[in-house]
């Protein structure tokens, strides 16, 4: 197709604030899905995002609209996830498009994640169309919301569409606006090829699936193909475009966003922001890709049975394809055997990491208590990063201890401006600064130690705020703090899945909670178990777990009470030595516990 009719968009907004439901009406609207085969969120085609009710992967579908200009247009659409933890899929997607659509919530109106896509997309320099989703809601505030996104977008007269797309109205306008207000990609088709690989899967028969934005040139079948990056050339095997079943085609050309098959085994072949081109005629230099985000947790990843290492790591490579964002290397631990240390960009995202691994293949999993990447400066000079408590290194050796810090963005409601500011001292936070929106809504910055953030702060934050808080946070550097690793020793021995460096003024609070969760979660054996916490070789908390306790003197009646004695001494020296030798079997939900601690 003509290159000035293509159009290449994506959808960002805060999480549920409607991108899959009116993903659903643009695919409705152009006919791309046929209405026997149509199901509520249609791009969202894991099980883990439909019963979450969120989006976890970016997906692409091209679309056929005839615009009032009586031409047909090509839409290359990619919806994006709106968590937090999910932001490197919508950093990928933008750069594969010329413009996004901007969706607010009628109701919700500017949240944290809004500001946050809105900047991403000005940063790359991409045309905004706003758009107020929900208008059919009867608590709707339109007017408030008009005003927050001219604010936010510094254009007082810009115009915003206003759309239902439960029911479906508007739907039409803004597809309009897209034909009219984002521009057409730029490249020659002529060129060398250059393509842009900003996702990829795996697939059985097939290998790699690449998915490519091709930005320069024309990608076609049987070409010879070279990735830039490992230098590694393949055959294209299959091209083709997602509509949104995939569909293969003779070949993609400049502007063109789709797929291509080159029969690539190794899954580290392919890494995500790579640059492709022709093998007869390569490109001089790659296209920018896009910033790599760090891992901020990180978790140890074991397999419940040590038979099923290697289909682990295997699982674990194919994961990587399509999440680049994730992070893993062998590790040993003395309690668990071999596993992988692994990095996430937040809970959420740990969870649905394991959830994928458990259930896409087939792997039970442990999982170690999560921790954040702190760095060691030495005495000598040296500065090491700590992603795991095991790798501290010794006291003697260290000048200064330093932890990651992020900065925060809130809104919420005015009447919350207390209780936040609560929050975010009992978290060891500062204060930046706090501009009110409008009359009931306001927006605190401040600045907070990532590890008081990383578990269960969002979740307080919506509950101190009824649901209307929202949260964004970007990491600013490391600081100097006083920091401590707390052990727990389960019989003395102690247990490095369960260590964790905490802040030195919190280390009781937190030893004394974990001891006494732990107290309920390890089974009862036949000798008692003492579970507790320590720093250096100073134990600051204890709680035991009773014997179970057989009854030895049931047998006996009437007599001497020196053969009850007996018995019973005979039965102390048997739990010594099963305490001595017995070993303790921690269940999964022990190593989670540190999770659920309330701060």
């Amino acid at each position: 197709m003509d290159q000035a009719r293509i159009r290449n968009f994506c959808i960002i907004a805060h999480i549920d604030h409607g991108k899959s439901t009116l993903a659903d009406r643009l695919l409705q609207l152009s006919g791309a899905v046929d209405r026997r085969e149509f199901r509520d969120q249609v791009l969202d085609d894991m099980d883990l995002e439909r019963e979450r009710g969120i989006t976890i992967k970016a997906s692409c579908v091209q679309l056929h609209h005839r615009a009032g200009d009586g031409q047909e247009y090509l839409l290359d659409l990619i919806d994006t996830p709106g968590h937090v933890d999910f932001a490197f899929e919508v950093a990928k997607s933008l750069q594969a498009c010329e413009g996004t659509l901007l969706i607010v919530d009628a109701t919700q109106g500017v949240e944290a994640q809004t500001v946050a896509n809105y900047l991403l997309a000005k940063e790359h320099g991409l045309a905004i169309i706003p758009v107020i989703n929900k208008i059919d809601l009867g608590h709707a505030q339109i007017d408030r919301v008009t005003r927050e996104i001219r604010q936010l977008l510094q254009q007082p007269d810009i115009a915003i569409s206003q759309v239902s797309a439960k029911e479906g109205r508007g739907v039409e306008e803004v597809l309009e606006r897209v034909v009219r207000e984002i521009p057409p990609p730029m490249g020659n088709p002529a060129n060398p090829l250059a393509g842009l690989v900003f996702d990829s899967v795996y697939d059985d028969y097939k290998g790699v699936v690449v998915f490519v934005k091709v930005v320069e040139g024309t990608l076609r079948r049987g070409m010879g193909l070279t990735f830039l990056g490992s230098s590694k050339g393949h055959v294209v095997q299959e091209v083709g475009v997602l509509t949104p079943k995939p569909v293969p085609v003779e070949e993609l050309c400049a502007g063109e966003v789709g797929y291509l098959t080159a029969n690539i085994r190794d899954p580290r072949d392919v890494l995500a922001g790579e640059t492709i081109t022709e093998t007869a005629r390569p490109v001089a230099t790659a296209l920018p890709g896009f910033r790599r985000l760090k891992p901020m947790v990180f978790a140890g990843i074991y397999p419940a049975n040590t038979q099923a290492l290697g289909t682990l790591r295997s699982a674990m490579e194919k994961l990587l394809l399509n999440d680049a964002a994730f992070y893993f290397a062998p590790e040993q631990s003395d309690a668990l055997g071999q596993g992988f240390r692994c990095g996430f960009l937040g809970l959420l995202h740990m969870e649905i990491v394991q959830e994928r691994l458990e259930r896409e293949f087939g792997v039970d999993l442990v999982l170690t208590t999560p921790s954040v990447a702190y760095q060691a400066k030495l005495t000598d000079g040296r500065i090491v990063e700590i992603d795991s408590p095991s790798k501290l290194p010794p006291v003697h050796t260290i000048a200064e201890l330093l932890e990651p810090y992020v900065e925060a963005v809130m809104l919420a409601p005015a009447t919350c401006l207390g209780i936040l500011m609560d929050l975010v001292k009992q978290e060891r936070g500062t204060h930046r600064s706090t501009e009110f929106l409008s009359e009931t809504r306001v927006k605190i910055v401040v600045e907070l130690p990532l590890s008081e953030i990383v578990v269960d702060f969002y979740d307080r934050l919506k509950s101190l705020t009824q649901g209307y808080g929202s949260f964004d946070y970007e990491l600013t550097g490391y600081r100097a703090a006083s920091l401590v690793r707390l052990d727990i020793l389960i019989n003395g021995r102690l247990c490095e899945p369960l260590s964790s460096i905490v802040a030195k003024d919190h280390a009781y609070e937190q030893g004394r909670a974990l001891v006494e969760r732990l107290r309920h979660l390890i089974p009862r054996q036949l000798f008692e178990v003492a579970i507790q916490a320590a720093v250096g070789n100073h134990v600051i908390a204890r709680e035991s777990v009773r014997p179970l306790a057989k009854h030895v003197t049931g047998k006996c009646y009437g007599g001497d009470i020196t053969r009850k004695r007996k018995l019973w001494e005979r039965q102390k020296e048997g739990k010594k030595r099963m305490k001595q030798f017995g070993q303790v079997e921690i269940p999964q939900e022990a190593f989670l516990a540190a999770l659920r601690l309330s701060s």
